[in-house]
């Protein structure tokens, strides 16, 4: 990414397959200058049902790619149109976009280390003006292997970042609107996530402590973040659902 020279960058995960034109659709999706992340439809290698057509939000404090697990139904003449964000197993951003949401020489915040990288980006992209865009009839293939239902199966280590990246990604983002608006759906689903690192996952108490030690780095972060936020809590709300 900080090599990159071109005027757009596509992210892709090595068990994500493109379609012959997927590139050049998303490419030519970005007519408003005010997008900055595209995606198209990736469906389930599998079982060709839908993996992701974006990013979306919930006032519990997580996200979901839309109408992940749907059957795919093709519309002739399918119609674009603006997610939050977009899933980072197929994304191309623009460079503009790539370079204004750099923070601390990250574009990517290596603190997330296992998932929702991709939507830390988003966040922070919404924060900063921007704006993505799904494009239906870009077309992609991703063998999926991680979902929310899979978490039991999953290593220890991969289960514990997950809990970490939940909260570092309010912690950075979120303001104090959307605290206070969201604050009954995050604290009730919080505090299920905290028992059971408690109880049935306590591989899991070490994101807890990582938070804590790393507190200082974190709200660095957020001050240089939200010292630079174009839109307001209010103007984003309704992303939250």
């Amino acid at each position: 990414m900080r090599i990159a020279r071109g005027e757009f960058v596509l992210l892709l995960n090595p068990d994500a397959f493109l379609e012959p034109d997927y590139i050049s659709s998303l490419v030519a999706s970005f007519t408003d200058q005010s997008f900055g992340m595209a995606t198209g439809k990736l469906l389930q290698a599998e079982t060709g049902l839908i993996d992701s057509k974006g990013i979306r939000m919930t006032r519990s404090g997580r996200h979901f790619d839309v109408e992940q697990g749907r059957p795919d139904t093709r519309h002739p003449t399918p119609d674009t149109r603006e997610v939050f964000g977009v899933s980072g197993a197929a994304a191309m951003y623009r460079m503009a976009f790539v370079n204004d949401v750099t923070v601390g020489g990250e574009f990517l915040d290596e603190d997330f280390f296992t998932y929702r990288e991709d939507a830390d980006v988003a966040w922070r992209g919404r924060l900063f003006g921007w704006r993505a865009i799904y494009v239906p009839h870009a077309v992609a293939h991703h063998v999926r292997t991680v979902t929310p239902e899979k978490r039991r199966s999953l290593s220890a280590a991969t289960n514990m970042h997950g809990v970490k990246n939940r909260f570092l990604l309010r912690l950075k983002n979120e303001g104090l609107y959307l605290a206070l608006r969201n604050a009954p759906f995050e604290l009730t689903r919080d505090l299920v996530v905290i028992l059971g690192a408690l109880t049935i996952e306590r591989s899991s108490l070490p994101a807890l402590a990582w938070l804590w030690k790393n507190r200082r780095r974190i709200m660095e972060k957020r001050r240089a973040i939200q010292s630079r936020r174009r839109v307001s809590d209010r103007d984003l709300a309704g992303w939250f659902v």
